[in-house]
């Protein structure tokens, strides 16, 4: 079995088509096929449901790719220990990321570091913290900066800073004058929050059933400004990290009571943690350690 199958196969996999899997490859599709009928060969098993229009992996495909995944991955971290130990970083570093990272600039971060390394390939992608977790022990992301865990045995997790949650509502609200508020108070109260899997909905999930308050979630969105603008336009309440209340002053953004769990944010990486990880891990920590404590308006005791 040789590398080059593996990334033939998760190419094709990724695809659901030879054809796009050999472009994307820059190599010929019978040469692609020829490897990847190898490859079944070898293993005794067919990987791929094929017809004329896509093809769709089979059992045994499904649970080839995490594996393959994983392989390449660590294929790629010993490249990158060779080329850390020479004073280079190459390959390839594949980042997750939630979409508000108060605690570090991540583009300017970015682009210090891909200037500091050009020779490495930087790819991006945001989304809920769940998904971003699995994406990582699935060797689609050597890194995402996430909700931290509570358990996560098998991922690196390198906690990045704590904050408390706040509540958010219209400027008028009843609440929008409080000081210190008891969460139980939002019962019977509209909420709009993030989709369940994102790491602050899980947050608020708990941190509202703990308190006994029965809510419903009116509207869901999948981005930090729409749901300000959701808030500030009178069509709910949702409880949000601190840090938001940066973002508009459309939204009274009002200090909890009571000891609430805070939210936490971590990096998390597989292991072993590759070089480019490791290294960008180093960059976020200094610029972390530079970054001017969040200013916070929110009414407290």
């Amino acid at each position: 079995m040789e590398l080059r199958q593996l990334e033939y196969f998760v190419t094709v996999a990724e695809e659901c088509h030879f054809t796009r899997a050999a472009k994307r490859l820059r190599v010929a599709q019978s040469g692609l096929s020829a490897s990847i009928r190898s490859l079944e060969r070898e293993l005794g098993a067919s990987l791929f449901l094929r017809n004329t229009r896509q093809v769709e992996l089979t059992a045994a495909g499904r649970a080839f790719l995490a594996e393959a995944r994983r392989a390449l991955s660590a294929t790629n971290a010993a490249r990158e220990a060779v080329s850390a130990v020479q004073g280079l970083l190459r390959g390839s570093l594949a980042i997750g990321s939630l979409q508000c990272l108060h605690v570090v600039d991540l583009p300017k971060v970015l682009a210090r570091f891909l200037a500091a390394h050009p020779g490495l390939d930087i790819q991006l992608r945001h989304g809920g913290s769940g998904e971003l977790i699995e994406q990582v022990r699935g060797g689609q992301l050597d890194l995402a900066f996430v909700a931290r865990p509570d358990r996560c045995a098998d991922l690196v997790v390198t906690p990045l800073a704590e904050e408390p949650l706040v509540l958010a509502c219209p400027l008028g609200h009843p609440f929008a004058e409080e000081a210190g508020l008891d969460v139980a108070r939002a019962d019977g109260e509209r909420f709009v929050d993030f989709v369940p899997g994102w790491g602050s909905r899980d947050l608020a999930d708990e941190v509202l059933a703990a308190a006994g308050v029965d809510r419903r979630v009116a509207l869901e969105v999948t981005d930090v400004h729409s749901l300000l603008d959701l808030v500030a336009s009178g069509l709910g309440i949702a409880l949000v990290p601190q840090s938001f209340s940066v973002k508009t002053d459309q939204v009274a953004f009002v200090g909890l009571a009571g000891g609430l769990p805070p939210w936490a944010t971590a990096g998390v990486s597989a292991r072993p943690v590759g070089a480019a990880a490791a290294a960008f891990l180093r960059e976020v920590a200094e610029a972390k350690s530079g970054r001017a404590r969040v200013p916070f308006a929110a009414r407290t005791n």
